[in-house]
């Protein structure tokens, strides 16, 4: 995961910035699977040999600076450390890393809490689909989010559930996706 900090572009220059991003890097034997864009950050998905990432991040300079590149693995934490860890994702607009740090949690959950937290993780996923100017689908995935949390109230590791759900809501109900914060 490579992020390069975004000076200009919103979520619709995402499919532009995929295709200028391969166009860059072509010869470089780099796969650029995806990209979002987010107020922050550019946000590629990218595999590439480590000795080649400095190329990489050097060719991409035209795009943006970079802020800084991870390798993504699932990690082992303990529960709090991940859901910790996923609000922060998520309230910096990184929700691809998000829905991946909170499906660690998920795995390991019961019942009521299982569709709490999978709940969370459709909104993360639906917002990866917002930052790549694709509104309908993001819409679609609130709803499904909207559904596990239906029987979800108050607060979870300092999540306002309810204020969650009422977000998602307006944005269903409305078509006018924005980001927040939880």
């Amino acid at each position: 995961m490579l992020h390069l900090k975004n000076e200009s572009f919103i979520p619709k220059n995402a499919s532009d910035l995929l295709h200028q991003a391969r166009d860059i890097c072509s010869g470089m034997d780099a796969t650029i699977r995806d990209a979002r864009v987010s107020r922050k950050y550019l946000e590629f998905d990218i595999s590439i040999k480590k000795e080649k990432l400095d190329e990489l991040v050097r060719k991409l300079k035209i795009l943006g600076e970079l802020d800084h590149a991870k390798h993504v693995v699932e990690e082992k934490k303990p529960k709090e450390d991940s859901i910790n860890e996923g609000i922060f994702y998520f309230n910096n607009e990184r929700f691809w890393e998000c829905h991946e740090i909170l499906e660690s949690v998920w795995k390991n959950c019961y019942e009521g809490e299982r569709d709490l937290v999978q709940g969370i993780i459709l909104v993360a996923a639906a917002l990866v689909h917002y930052q790549k100017n694709e509104n309908q689908i993001c819409i679609s995935i609130l709803g499904r989010a909207l559904k596990k949390l239906s029987n979800a109230t108050g607060n979870y590791y300092n999540i306002d559930v309810d204020s969650l759900k009422n977000k998602i809501a307006e944005m269903k109900n409305s078509g006018q996706v924005a980001t927040f914060v939880i």
